[in-house]
């Protein structure tokens, strides 16, 4: 019998063919016939998958979201169990940065999506749901805090998740090697301690 070929599977490895690209060659780089050679297949049997640039690069974006999702989860467990606010919200601006190999891919994917997504309206509407999820997740975290006590309740919590989110924004000083990671880390935990209190790490 002929080998049952998993669609999931073949997807997911064109994604990471454009997340190489990307990573590799840049944004300029990043057409159908490339990622198609990058996964060693036919332009043909890639356009059977995705029939077009803007597909692919919305299943890839998709799948990088899903892989950050799985590392945050993973760290989650490795906090045990009812972590503390403070750290939950370090591991996921962590998660956010490229301080290792596959956070450099999704990071480096993000910033090709939103160039796409500036001159695609489908591309910039996916691309936003994407982000207004993420920032009601984090603001999710930040109002618990509060009503827990372990924010000062005078703190708006809508402000307070903006002033983290910008935190993120260090990707390029990373990136192109105006700051080190353990530099971003150290801006991370001061700007936590402020808002949590020095003494929560140790809570």
């Amino acid at each position: 019998m002929p080998k049952q070929v998993d669609h999931r599977e073949r997807r997911e490895a064109i994604a990471r063919a454009l997340w190489r690209v990307v990573e590799r060659r840049g944004v300029s780089h990043l057409t159908m016939r490339v990622v198609a050679q990058e996964a060693g297949i036919s332009l043909g049997q890639l356009q059977h998958y995705f029939a077009s640039r803007a597909s692919m690069l919305s299943f890839a974006m998709d799948f990088a979201s899903e892989r950050t999702s799985l590392r945050v989860e993973q760290g989650l467990k490795e906090l045990g169990d009812c972590p503390h606010p403070r750290d939950v919200l370090r591991l996921t601006l962590a998660e956010m940065l490229p301080l290792h190999a596959d956070a450099r891919a999704t990071s480096r994917m993000s910033a090709a999506y939103v160039l796409e997504a500036l001159h695609d309206e489908a591309v910039h509407e996916q691309a936003r749901r994407g982000l207004v999820r993420g920032r009601a997740l984090v603001e999710q975290l930040v109002r618990q805090a509060v009503a827990d006590g372990h924010i000062e309740s005078d703190r708006d919590p809508a402000t307070e998740t903006n002033l983290l989110l910008a935190l993120t924004g260090f990707t390029p000083l990373i990136e192109l090697d105006v700051i080190g990671p353990q530099d971003a880390l150290t801006a991370i935990d001061l700007h936590l301690d402020r808002l949590f209190g020095k003494n929560a790490r140790n809570a």
